[in-house]
């Protein structure tokens, strides 16, 4: 199978330095020669000369046009493999092997192509029928030249959708194969909210939004096209550091221009957020983004102080105004480095469960699916440790009073920046009434409160004039 966007990314790269691949049948002869398949009891200096010695799998192939290299070629079982990597670079002088990432990626490929065709090496009917569904599978594996799925065997399931030529000169590569049946899209806006508590007056509290918007299209067509808008409430924080998907045909700059490196301010871009695109044939993240949101969706503050044998905690928690109550999980997780198990425990909780782990070294604070009234809830307790062991967790930066809690939660349809599909909106140029389903939800990943009576390990102090 050849590329020609990466032969002419090869030319692009390598300028004069450049070796084209010449026609199948010359390059398979000049290999056949490298590797002493032809007229191996004949001396040829560019192959047997001593230096030319080499152990390694990577050849030099001789062509009309002069030595193309780097080759990556082996023979197993009375098979070759071989495939021509890409260099990112001028070939002269030679770069290290190691830097060349496409040998690694190249190997990969070839190994389970390897893996994929050896099974049937002593049956020729069955090696011929898979060796004649490789160039249907190469498309899902590698379909523009950069191996995305290096496990051919796991492919092999499906090759009976695959396309071996696109019926329509205008099919993009990603869309590897076809639908047949009622179009229909999914679309699933997920967003990350990141956050690092410390409820000290010198230390100021950083939060961090990130959103993905997944979307599945099953649609008829060859190259069918699709819009799909973003809608933002009219006070809600613009989107930034916007990365769309290879598959989005056009989009306004000032869109992707927008980051959150720079301060907001009256520039900004605010939308709208339109994005037509066409789908490849199984689920993507047509784009990512954060945003600058104001506040995090839970307030915290945690309290740990040794008295003697024992430590006292206080862990405050209050959901904003501003969020929905509807959680399918919440939860606080309160671990305790360096310590023995829990041997004695005394607490208080306000609202929600409390719940020890098998192994005594975490407390599990069941919230539940939503807040009480008030939006708030509190625990208190007294514990005491007992002799350490080697299965309780020890923690290199968490020692002595330096300790979290981490929270856990989800909320279905909801988003923090208040970020979602109008399906009136998407626009699908395809005869039929496509059936749309947009869902959206918001997740906690690295969610921690640290101890305000200790310094936290890592901070961000605000520059004090």
């Amino acid at each position: 199978r050849r590329y020609p966007t990466v032969e002419l990314r090869a030319e692009t790269f390598n300028g004069p330095t450049h070796v084209p691949v010449p026609s199948d049948s010359a390059f398979l002869k000049g290999l056949l020669l490298e590797l002493r398949l032809l007229e191996e009891h004949v001396f040829v200096e560019q192959r047997d000369s001593c230096t030319r010695i080499s152990h390694s799998c990577v050849r030099s192939v001789a062509t009309a046009a002069g030595e193309l290299w780097p080759v990556l070629a082996f023979r197993k079982s009375g098979l070759i493999y071989a495939c021509v990597p890409l260099v990112e670079g001028s070939l002269e002088p030679r770069p290290p092997l190691l830097t060349v990432s496409g040998l690694s990626q190249g190997l990969a490929l070839l190994l389970g192509i390897m893996d994929y065709v050896s099974p049937s090496r002593k049956n020729e009917a069955e090696l011929n029928a898979k060796i004649g569904q490789l160039r249907n599978l190469l498309i899902q594996a590698c379909p523009l030249g950069t191996p995305l799925n290096t496990n051919i065997r796991s492919l092999n399931s499906s090759f009976e959708d695959i396309q071996e030529m696109p019926v329509d000169k205008d099919q993009p590569a990603w869309r590897s194969c076809t639908y047949k049946g009622k179009p229909q899209v999914n679309v699933c806006i997920t967003e990350k909210v990141r956050c690092m508590q410390y409820d000290q007056s010198d230390v100021m509290d950083t939060w961090q939004v990130y959103g993905a918007v997944n979307c599945k299209c099953d649609i008829e067509g060859s190259a069918p096209n699709v819009t799909l808008s973003l809608t933002l409430p009219s006070n809600a924080p613009p989107l930034q550091d916007i990365v769309v998907h290879h598959c989005v045909t056009s989009v306004d700059p000032a869109m992707l221009m927008s980051t959150s490196a720079e301060p907001l301010h009256d520039s900004v871009y605010n939308g709208p957020y339109k994005f037509p695109f066409i789908p490849p044939s199984d689920s993507f993240n047509l784009c990512y983004y954060t945003s600058q949101v104001p506040v995090p969706p839970i307030l915290g503050c945690y309290q740990l102080v040794e008295e003697g044998s024992q430590i006292k905690i206080t862990v405050n928690l209050k959901l904003h105004e501003s969020i929905k109550n509807s959680f399918e999980y919440c939860e606080a997780r309160i671990p305790f480095f360096n310590r023995g198990p829990i041997a004695q425990l005394e607490y208080k909780v306000s609202y929600g469960q409390l719940d020890l782990s098998r192994e005594k070294s975490l407390l599990v604070w069941v919230i539940g699916q939503k807040f009480p009234k008030s939006l708030e809830v509190s625990l208190t307790g007294t514990l005491s440790f007992g002799t350490a062991g080697k299965e309780h967790p020890t923690d290199y930066v968490c020692t002595g009073n330096t300790a979290y809690v981490k929270l856990y939660f989800r909320i279905p349809d909801f988003t923090l920046t208040g970020c979602y599909v109008d399906q009136h909106s998407v626009q699908i140029f395809v005869p039929g009434k496509p059936k749309i389903t947009a869902s959206r939800e918001l997740i906690s990943s690295d969610y921690y409160i640290w101890n305000s009576k200790a310094p936290a390990p890592m901070v961000y102090k605000p520059l004090l004039d």
